[in-house]
Order: C-alpha cells, then sequence, then structure tokens
C-alpha cells in the first residue's frame, strides 16, 4: 500500500526547514509511521554536483547552468535518496515529509526561462523526466510557503548556506530571487498547492500560526491525531 508525499516548499529564508521539522515531530508524537527528508541531501555523494553548481564552480550565476542541467543535478541526489532511503518505507505506506522536492526546480529552474511557451515546455520534461522516466513518486500535497523576498532576504542575513562558506549563488542574487518568487506563485497557482501567505497586512506571521494551516491541510491526507 502506498503511503503520502507531503512537499513543503518555498524560496530560500522562507523556513521550509522549520516547518516540515514542525510537522515531522507532530506526526510522530501521534504515532503515525512518518520520515523526514531533505533536498538537497547534503549529506550524501549524490549532491556533489549541486554542491559544486550552488558553489560557483560551473559560473557565478544561476544562469551560467541551464535549466535542464542544473536540474538533472538535483534530479539524481534525489533518485538516490529514494532508492537507498525511504522507497521501501513509502511503497509499505509510510508518510513522507520533503524539505524540497522535485517541485523546486520548478521554482528555481523554471524561472531561468522567461519564454512562457518555453517555460511550459520545460516544466512538462521536467514532470515526464522525474515521474514518469525516473519512477519517483508524485507528492500527494505541496505546501508553497509564501515568504516575499524582501522579507527573505531579511532572515537569511548573516546565514551560511548549507554546503558551507558564504551563500550560494542563488542565496547571493536578489533579482534571480525575485524570479524565483514570482514563477513559484504562479506555478503553485497552476499546480494547485496550498499556498500559504506567510505575511499578512504587514506582519510575518508566527511559526506556530503557519504550522497550524500546514498541520491542517496535512490532517486531511492522513487523518488528524
Amino acid at each position: 500500500m502506498r503511503g503520502k508525499l507531503i512537499v513543503i516548499e518555498g524560496t530560500d529564508g522562507s523556513g521550509k526547514a522549520t516547518q516540515s521539522g514542525l510537522l515531522f515531530e507532530k506526526l510522530k508524537a501521534g504515532g503515525m509511521p512518518v520520515r523526514k527528508v531533505d533536498y538537497p541531501n547534503y549529506q550524501s555523494q549524490s549532491s556533489a554536483l549541486v554542491k559544486m553548481y550552488l558553489n560557483g564552480e560551473f559560473g557565478s550565476r544561476p544562469e551560467d547552468v541551464n535549466a535542464y542541467a542544473a536540474s538533472a543535478f538535483y534530479a539524481v541526489d534525489r533518485i538516490a535518496s529514494y532508492k537507498s532511503e525511504w522507497e521501501e518505507f513509502y511503497q509499505s505506506g509510510g508518510i513522507v515529509i520533503a524539505d524540497r522536492y522535485t517541485t523546486s526546480n520548478m521554482i528555481h529552474q523554471a524561472a531561468k526561462i522567461k519564454n512562457q511557451v518555453e517555460k511550459e515546455a520545460y516544466l512538462a520534461w521536467l514532470w515526464d523526466f522525474e515521474f514518469a522516466k525516473c519512477g519517483l513518486p508524485v507528492p500527494d500535497k505541496v505546501v508553497f510557503l509564501a515568504m516575499p523576498p524582501a522579507v527573505s532576504r531579511e532572515l537569511m542575513r548573516g546565514r551560511e548556506n548549507k554546503t558551507g562558506g558564504s551563500r550560494d549563488i542563488h542565496e547571493q542574487n536578489s533579482e534571480y530571487q525575485s524570479y524565483c518568487f514570482d514563477n513559484a506563485c504562479d506555478i503553485a497557482t497552476a499546480y494547485q498547492w496550498h499556498k500559504i501567505e506567510c505575511v499578512q497586512n504587514g506582519q510575518i506571521q508566527t511559526i506556530e500560526q503557519i504550522h497550524c494551516e500546514i498541520y491542517q491541510v496535512v490532517s486531511g491526507l492522513v487523518g488528524k491525531i
């Protein structure tokens, strides 16, 4: 019996790690079979190309590696993680909480493509490549944390990136971050993601407020505790 895959998405600095962790702990405390996975999986050798890309070894700008090539880097990392760490658990009915997933390529890589027809062709290719050809599970629910770029930049100020050292080539580029956010909002609508407005009436929602909304959405899939 196949399980459930729930993805917490958002641009950099939106609180994905915090919220995916809280959701995992909530479901675990309720006795549900649950695991949490993070992408990229920086603890694995499978993320080597991702780290090289983000650290600027292929160029200092995100656009120096086209959307298709960069997507392949991330896809390899996900496939390795799925096959070695959580495929059996998921296929046996377990609940998997993912901090980022294929959906991050939809946000960050599609943002590199300005022509709408070409962007839609890329998104169709990505869906076919990762889900149909490579056999990764399609998410049952994607929750998108809509944190405006100006706010997320403040939240990330002084933070080291997860690969070590200074901020990566995505985080350093404020124009690219804005493209990603606008693209993510469009995709969230087109693909029917659950969008959470992290800033309302000029105020950032608290971590607990956002967690409660996420849990209400997820409980409809896995049952309330």
